[in-house]
């Protein structure tokens, strides 16, 4: 059995209930059964993809990618989404380093998938008809017989997905997730959210990254609910979709909800059927949690990454409020730790390593064993996320373990002052980093970007924290800039903002600095 016959068995219950919704048309599961019976036809007779094998995507979301990874999942093959914001150069990387059986695109990457994947020797088919020479997943569909069910060779202990971390420092490393932990991560999600097969959830979130694939995504589909999926991210369509569309989850990273509240629909939209928002990815700061519950809508964090799946720990509805500012507690399906150097946990309130271990846990590193025994020691991930337990079990994620700065001896977590600064009016969004000091060791800079009919200096920065944080914390560097780097899922990439800092020649009164990018 495999994942394929969550589908399967909602098409033999509801075949006509609506499974995904995208550009103003339904699937529904009875037909999405269907198409992934088809695909998988395509995959095996057409394409030669058996066991172990790997299908690339490139494109922005499209039910037809749902429908992939399931036909993967049927087959014991592996979905490998490649991330469109990606240079053709680095798609090429990722391609040498998995060799795909097949690279699968939209009509909007169909040149690039010829560019990338010549010499290669790696077929390209298109989802619609496209440039002329490349073949059509329909036109392969109609001369191939469908995979059923019985017909499976894949089961829950095989890989099935392939989603490459970012790469912003190394080479990228490719996460191997089987089968049950995307079973799993469901039943966390289904927990967290209170899920039922009457949810409508829309998810605008790019599906190569596990945020936007396993959140909601897989799990609404696992229960049995409705799936309003977009290509990408756009403020008006999200306000549209959560009208029309009457949708009760959806998962919002904090650039989303920024780019929200920024409309002038946002206090009076009808969010009278929203259950909650959930959120993540990047440190949520307070002031934006308490200005979503405004609106009346919890606004639940989960903490994460690739490796596990996501969901490793949650709030929930009813611990959102009681817990603004936590990433709530340990999962379903998982175990936490929270140790020292020395991998003894430590205790309550005191700031040490985060570790997860369970089944939503990836199997390991693609082709990368030293990085794999790194992460993974006897099966708990060593996340180098830092953060603390308080009184009541709620985890407070402090910062990323290589983020923290070491001034003059003390520990300072850039996050602490992030959220510090994320108070200010005048802010619109800021990141802190450490820069290597002769004297010091290091020092914090913070990098800082004000609204534009704002005007702020280095004073005006430091004075805003006094008598919040301990002057020791308080940056000894503010250089203004036009935006921060950040990737698609809104995270700001520090390695990319320290070379930049790096490259600021200091000159004069640095509070004076502002930089365009």
């Amino acid at each position: 059995m495999d994942i394929s016959a969550w589908i399967d068995r909602h098409a033999a219950f509801t075949p006509d209930k609506t499974a995904i919704r995208f550009a103003e048309k339904d699937t529904t599961y009875s037909h999405l059964a269907q198409r992934i019976g088809k695909i998988a036809g395509v995959l095996r007779h057409k394409l030669g993809i058996g066991h172990g094998d790997r299908v690339g995507y490139l494109g922005l979301n499209h039910p037809d990618f749902i429908a992939l990874l399931f036909a993967c999942a049927r087959l014991g093959a592996i979905a490998m989404p490649l991330n469109w914001r990606l240079e053709e150069h680095e798609h090429r990387v990722l391609l040498e380093d998995c060799s795909p059986g097949v690279l699968i695109v939209d009509t909007s990457y169909a040149a690039r998938g010829d560019r990338i994947s010549a010499g290669l020797n790696i077929p390209v088919v298109c989802l619609d008809p496209c440039a002329s020479g490349q073949r059509s997943l329909d036109g392969l569909i109609l001369s191939s017989d469908a995979v059923s069910e019985r017909q499976a060779t894949g089961s829950y202990g095989d890989p099935v997905l392939l989603c490459y971390t970012s790469g912003a420092t190394g080479k990228p490393k490719g996460v191997l997730l089987d089968q049950n932990a995307l079973s799993l991560n469901a039943v966390n999600s289904i927990h967290m959210h209170g899920m039922s097969g009457d949810d409508v959830i829309l998810n605008t979130l790019p599906l190569f990254h596990v945020g936007g694939l396993n959140i909601l995504s897989l799990p609404v589909l696992h229960m049995g609910g409705t799936l309003v999926l977009h290509p990408a991210f756009d403020v008006p369509a999200t306000y549209r979709a959560l009208a029309q569309s009457k949708v009760t989850l959806t998962v919002l990273v904090p650039t989303q909800i920024v780019a929200m509240m920024n409309d002038g629909r946002w206090n009076t939209a009808d969010f009278t059927a929203l259950r909650m928002i959930t959120t993540g990815s990047t440190t949520v700061p307070k002031n934006l949690v308490r200005k979503v519950h405004e609106r009346g809508v919890p606004l639940v964090q989960v903490y994460g990454s690739t490796e596990t799946g996501p969901i490793a720990t949650y709030l929930t509805a009813g611990t959102a409020l009681i817990a603004e500012g936590s990433a709530g507690k340990t999962a379903i399906h998982c175990e936490m730790r929270i140790v020292d150097e020395a991998g003894d946990d430590v205790a309550t309130g005191t700031t040490g390593e985060i570790l997860i271990r369970g089944g939503n846990v990836m199997r390991g590193y693609w082709n990368a064993p030293e990085a794999t025994a790194l992460a993974l020691e006897d099966g708990w991930y060593h996340s180098g996320d830092l953060g603390h337990l308080d009184e009541d079990g709620f985890l407070y994620v402090d910062d990323r373990k290589k983020d923290m700065i070491i001034s003059g001896g003390e520990n300072i977590y850039p996050a602490e002052l992030e959220n510090v600064l994320a108070e200010c009016p005048a802010i619109v969004e800021t990141a802190v980093v450490g820069q290597p000091d002769d004297t010091w060791g290091e020092i914090v800079v913070a990098a800082v970007v004000v609204s534009d009919e704002t005007t702020m200096t280095t004073s005006d920065v430091t004075g805003f924290l006094d008598g919040k944080l301990a002057r020791y914390k308080h940056p000894r560097r503010v250089v203004f800039l036009k935006k921060l780097p950040r990737n698609v899922m809104g995270k700001v990439v520090k390695d990319e903002l320290r070379t930049l800092l790096t490259g600021i020649t200091e000159a004069g009164d640095e509070s004076s600095v502002r930089l365009a990018q």
